[in-house]
């Protein structure tokens, strides 16, 4: 059972989760209203705003994941309050210095911040690129030190070979590893094996900042470290969602819960070698890598979706497949967030094969697939958990009115805010082009349409601000 301080601190990451993504959906609107010339933002601003959302972004819904499974993970072992409690303040830190660095100092080389653009100003302040990089070291830091502990939490009470369900590969296994620890467990394999990449690359841009130009990084690697950290993050924040998902959908439903089996300890260890081994696909058009690396890149993009996509698919089809379940807002949008992440997910796959990426490649196509399977995938993992944990400590546990209308927003401005975006990559128009030159005059009407539902999505996250939001605060200001 959760102590009230555990309760209290879960309470504090998804109120300031839900006021970030706010935030972060409002820049991402002005951005495309300005790609529709509806607004007018200067270059400067707009690449500094799209630099804000999209590293924003990937940090609160990792952290959302990281809570949620700290929270959860406390049903099997117990967890470091004080560890989570630093990590909560050195991500505040963490944002704040970032932001500094972009909305003060105009930071606005992308959250990709691929070398040696963070070295080139071009209209920001001289401190700002030092900000920035001060601001990923204390995130990482923050990250690395929680998903550390939370490991170490899972080993004191099973072993590595019951952390990883390989017991379950035979017959009769005489000790059973739950869902959730499998899967937490290869997810922070991977979250620390990145986080690790990300301070191999911190200190080759601390070297190369404070040499006077006596050292300079070599471009290829800088790029290979940056994709390591940056796609891998993104797809294990994806994971910890799963880690949920697999311990709350039956219980929710009124099932009796999940159990480990062979080929659900199978699939998730092939994922965490695919998950590892895929950020190669983004280097297609760097020539010069070597070309044993594209071609692992191309086989783990596609290996990777099968083993965790298939296994869960599976699962969640047999689970409700004639079968009569408790359908509260909780499983509904896990259900969805599902469907969401399996459709962005098979639109990766297809970009992240070399024929087509080659026309896809930096079209608008990239930010559909990864959108899709964030804004109606990830997104909803942490909504449904989000949810679930306020109802808990309230007396109004049915499901209001307003559920209905709620959901049709969020699907009918998610649906058309990423239909925007496909369309557009269809249509070859390029991604991170702050205006469009008139040849590509589709591309400013696709992005108003996308403003103009992106916004519909905006009010459905709301509605489910204010009401998580305030059963949150109850939690947080309660004495028991």
């Amino acid at each position: 059972m959760a102590s009230i301080k555990l309760n209290k601190i879960t309470s504090v990451w998804i109120i300031s989760v839900l006021l970030l993504f706010i935030v972060s959906i409002v820049l991402g609107i002005l951005m495309r209203l300005n790609q529709g010339e509806v607004i007018s933002q200067s270059p400067i601003t707009f690449y500094s705003n799209m630099t804000t959302h999209g590293l924003t972004m990937i940090g609160i819904w990792f952290v959302a994941g990281m809570a949620a499974v700290n929270y959860i993970m406390e049903r099997y072992v117990k967890t470091s309050y004080t560890v989570n409690v630093l990590a909560l303040v050195l991500t505040v830190i963490g944002i704040l210095m970032f932001w500094a660095s972009t909305f003060i100092g105009h930071f606005h080389s992308a959250w990709t911040f691929l070398y040696p653009l963070p070295f080139k100003e071009m209209g920001s302040e001289t401190w700002a690129t030092l900000m920035f990089l001060g601001s990923l070291t204390v995130l990482g830091v923050g990250w690395l030190i929680w998903s550390i502990s939370l490991m170490t939490q899972i080993l004191k009470k099973y072993s590595i070979s019951q952390a990883f369900a390989w017991q379950h590969l035979r017959k009769n296994p005489t000790v059973e590893t739950p869902p959730f620890i499998l899967i937490t467990m290869i997810t922070l394999v991977g979250v620390i094996a990145c986080l690790l990449a990300a301070v191999v690359l911190l200190v080759l841009f601390y070297a190369e900042y404070f040499s006077n130009g006596n050292f300079v990084n070599d471009a290829l690697l800088m790029k290979n470290l940056t994709y390591f950290f940056g796609h891998t993050i993104a797809n294990e924040m994806l994971y910890l969602g799963l880690a949920v998902i697999y311990e709350l959908f039956s219980e929710v439903s009124g099932r009796p819960k999940w159990k480990t089996t062979w080929y659900v300890a199978l699939a998730w260890n092939c994922t965490l070698v695919f998950i590892l081994t895929a950020f190669f696909h983004h280097l297609y058009m760097d020539f010069v890598q070597p070309q044993g690396f594209q071609i692992i890149g191309q086989l783990a993009s596609y290996f990777a979706s099968l083993p965790a996509a298939g296994v869960t698919v599976f699962s969640i089809s047999i689970a409700v497949y004639r079968t009569k379940i408790k359908w509260p807002l909780t499983n509904l949008l896990f259900f969805i967030g599902v469907i969401g992440w399996v459709i962005g997910g098979l639109a990766a796959v297809i970009d992240s094969t070399i024929s087509n990426n080659i026309v896809l490649h930096n079209t608008l196509w990239v930010p559909a697939h990864f959108h899709t399977y964030n804004a109606m995938g990830n997104v909803l993992f942490s909504l449904g958990f989000f949810y679930w944990f306020s109802i808990q400590f309230s007396d109004k546990t049915k499901v209001k009115k307003s559920t209905t209308l709620t959901l049709a927003l969020l699907l009918i401005g998610g649906i058309g805010f990423l239909l925007a975006f496909y369309i557009g990559g269809a249509e070859s128009i390029p991604r991170r082009y702050s205006i469009y030159p008139s040849e590509l005059s589709i591309g400013a009407s696709l992005a108003t349409i996308g403003a103009a539902f992106a916004s519909i999505y905006f009010i459905a996250i709301l509605i489910f601000f204010f009401n998580i939001s305030k059963r949150c605060l109850k939690i947080l200001f309660s004495s028991s």
